[in-house]
């Protein structure tokens, strides 16, 4: 990177270790949770203030420097890969909770608080944070936002958009903006819910307010068993066509049940085809209304066994092993490559089947762990990045589970995001149009195409290369974002 250029940045970040710029201290952010794309960048800037994040950002504006924003680190597809030639902005360092109002029920945070440290923080009040993705004890909100993340009790209360109240972001250009606030409402366009899911390509998120919700006056989980993965899908389906809105609706296949039991001894059967945990919670009347009606639609729908939590330590080690099943899927092969698409619920036995033969055709291996409430899938491809051609062949698997997702009426992502990894797969679900509508937002914030290019929005040439001429055909509506 250019010496002069370095220079700047120092002055904006005199405290030592703010900018790294040599190798052993770039590596760490080579890549995010997705480890088969690596990348060292240019530098990696650490800011602690807000009027930091400003004037890098300017700089970079006016010396035409490519910025990735970046949170902990742990998404899952490569939405915060670096460029060699562009500077990293890390928000590492904005991880101070700067208020909490117990009677409004709202946290004032930092992008870089933990997800997990701000329910922790509201504990004492009665209060929590409702969006827990499975990362929960590392990922950073501001990630979160930028990926719109879930977590198992998102059926119930929504993703990480349906809990933000405000934002305050800062351009590429350096202006610092304030979206949404603590009204029930806001006047204009919904901006807060189009920065929710963008990836970092619209702005640097800078500080998040979120809501709060008070502890449920009772929670129970109940673990129900399966000899077939079909009845399992077919189970869901029938508790929530019974009017029932579980807390936590998440099914686990056989291959993932005997990682996650190995791994943290949470009692799963281990001889079990596919395990469905459902929590249900809100007034004891409430709770134990819906626990016998679905204990009741549980049986019917075949299940083996059904096993209901008996205290909330019961209840923490069964949503433990959910948790754990990515780790634990870890254990069982050098590399796993964690897929994320969405589907219709009805249409889970069909795609379960699909992704069984699909796995039969690629000879690899898949453990399946589902938000199954909200169809949204994550099939664990199991690969040896070692062996020549083998993650090759792990992507276009990945990749034909998307398309098989698009088929039956579902989506290429539900919280993991496009980054570069879904890139072909956008040219799967979107048309020329709505392509070109994508790329006319990117250019109403980010006119020159500096924030965390190359992510998320494939050019139309993109996809006309990958075979989709006749819905892809035309040019680019803004060569410039096609720079990098």
């Amino acid at each position: 990177m250019d010496a002069a250029l370095l220079a700047e940045l120092r002055a904006i970040l005199p405290r030592p270790g703010a900018l790294l710029i040599h190798e052993e201290e770039l590596r760490p952010y080579e890549c995010d949770g997705l480890t088969a794309y690596r990348r060292l960048p240019g530098a990696v800037a650490l800011p602690e203030t807000i009027a930091q994040v400003q004037a890098i950002l300017k700089l970079c504006h006016r010396h035409g420097i490519p910025v990735v924003a970046r949170g902990a680190g742990t998404g899952l597809s490569g939405g915060a890969l670096p460029l060699d030639e562009g500077v990293l902005l890390s928000l590492a360092r904005f991880n101070r909770i700067l208020a909490l109002d117990p009677l409004a029920r709202t946290a004032r945070v930092q992008p870089g608080v933990r997800n997990l440290a701000i329910s922790e923080a509201a504990r004492p009040h009665g209060l929590y944070y409702a969006p827990d993705p499975s990362s929960q004890i590392a990922c950073s909100i501001g990630g979160n936002v930028a990926e719109n993340s879930g977590g198992v009790h998102c059926l119930k209360y929504g993703l990480t958009v349906h809990n933000v109240i405000a934002l305050e972001v800062v351009t590429i250009e350096g202006e610092r903006l304030s979206i949404g606030s603590a009204a029930l409402d806001s006047a204009g366009y919904d901006l807060l819910a189009l920065l929710h899911g963008s990836e970092g390509m619209l702005g640097v998120i800078v500080e998040v307010t979120v809501r709060l919700l008070p502890v449920p006056e009772r929670a129970q989980v109940v673990m129900a068993a399966f000899d077939e993965v079909p009845a399992a899908g077919r189970a869901v389906g029938d508790i929530i066509a019974a009017g029932i809105v579980p807390a936590g609706l998440e099914m686990m296949d056989g291959f993932a049940i005997a990682a996650a039991e190995a791994f943290v001894h949470a009692g799963y059967p281990p001889d079990a085809a596919a395990i469905l945990l459902c929590e249900v919670d809100g007034t004891n009347e409430e709770v134990s209304e819906h626990l016998l009606q679905v204990h009741d639609l549980l049986t019917r729908a075949g299940a083996t066994q059904i096993r209901t939590a008996r205290d909330a330590a019961e209840r923490q080690l069964l949503w433990q092993g959910r948790k754990a099943a990515f780790p634990a899927v870890g254990r069982l092969s050098p590399d796993y490559y964690c897929m994320d698409g969405t589907i219709p619920r009805r249409r889970l036995p069909e795609v379960l089947a699909g992704i069984a033969s699909l796995s039969a055709e690629y000879g690899l291996r898949v453990a399946n762990v589902f938000h199954a409430g909200d169809g949204n899938l994550h099939p664990l491809i199991l690969y040896d990045a070692n062996t020549p051609g083998e993650l090759a062949r792990t992507e276009e698997f990945g990749a034909r589970i998307l398309q098989l997702c698009v088929e039956v009426g579902g989506t290429i992502t539900g919280e993991h995001g496009v980054g570069v990894e879904k890139l072909d797969s956008m040219c799967v679900q979107f048309d020329r149009a709505e392509l070109s509508q994508f790329h006319a937002v990117k250019h109403a914030f980010d006119t020159e195409g500096l924030l965390n290019p190359g992510k998320a929005v494939p050019t139309l040439h993109r996809c006309a290369e990958l075979g989709a001429m006749h819905v892809h055909g035309g040019a680019l509506p803004f060569p410039e974002l096609d720079r990098f």
